[in-house]
């Protein structure tokens, strides 16, 4: 891990919506799919969308992440033109209901990022952080919009089969380390990163990041939690994803409490409560 500070970024450009990081966000996750670990299948044609959007909107939601590919563990590749017909539909359906929202394309493919962009999309969402496309920093750079970077050791099809780190915390940082410089060479403004739990990783491994989300903010750039009723809750508690709503609220406080500035969740509405909660405390601490 190198030893470099950056300036902290406070907001992100959204293709001319600015959005300020003074408090965390929530985003609210739209799977237009039919493998998905939790919600499979749920909004799959455009009025659930439509509705699911919405219910992300009036519950507090700031940020709608719509993904037309399953990255659950084991999970198949979806051709790229079965992703673009799944998620460019969704995004007009939205734009068109809610013009001012502001919506994440979760992608790993550079072109269904551009498309996407071109139907309304205004962030990038890469679990990949381009390493499952070389095309992609060129392409957000060109788009300039902001981009979300995912840490993952392998592929969806494989990386929960016997993930190994010499120590996942130093991995992990000098990921984020070399891959935010390319970025910034390609001229990429605008950058979250985000630790990816429980992709490629053990249970130890998981909460081992967990504890270092504090010291992620030395990158400077906005830091992104996806814990949403994950096996590292189900795994610890012995609970299904079905059950795993309080575990997820625990995980988000404490994120929240070491820095996270952007929750990724199902569960929008418990989410922005919990940073109702946090941000009251830290204010009146």
């Amino acid at each position: 891990m190198k030893d470099t500070f950056f300036w902290k970024k406070r907001t992100l450009n959204c293709d001319g919506e600015i959005l300020l990081l003074d408090e965390p966000l929530v985003m609210g996750i739209l799977n237009v799919t039919n493998d998905s670990f939790f919600d499979g299948g749920k909004y799959t044609d455009e009025p659930h969308v439509v509705a699911r959007a919405t219910q992300i909107l009036e519950e507090g939601g700031t940020i709608i992440d719509v993904g037309g590919a399953s990255s659950r563990p084991g999970a198949t590749p979806v051709p790229q033109e079965e992703e673009l017909a799944r998620v460019i539909p969704a995004i007009k359906a939205i734009k068109k209901e809610f013009p001012a929202s502001i919506i994440s394309i979760d992608t790993y493919r550079s072109e269904v990022a551009r498309q996407a962009a071109g139907a309304g999309a205004a962030i990038i969402n890469d679990i990949a952080a381009g390493c499952l496309d070389k095309k992609m920093f060129n392409t957000v750079a060109e788009l300039q919009l902001p981009y979300i970077m995912m840490h993952m050791q392998g592929e969806p099809g494989t990386m929960q089969h016997q993930p190994q780190y010499k120590d996942v915390v130093l991995e992990v940082f000098d990921y984020f380390y070399e891959r935010i410089q390319q970025l910034q060479t390609a001229g990429v403004n605008d950058i979250i990163i985000d630790p990816g739990f429980g992709f490629g990783k053990t249970l130890e491994h998981n909460y081992s990041l967990l504890n270092a989300v504090g010291e992620m903010q030395q990158f400077g750039c906005p830091v992104l939690v996806g814990f949403s009723r994950k096996s590292m809750i189900n795994q610890l508690l012995g609970t299904t994803p079905a059950q795993a709503l309080n575990g997820t609220t625990v995980l988000n406080t404490m994120a929240l409490q070491k820095g996270a500035n952007i929750l990724r969740v199902h569960d929008v509405k418990e989410a922005v409560e919990a940073v109702k909660i946090y941000t009251f405390a830290a204010n009146n601490s």
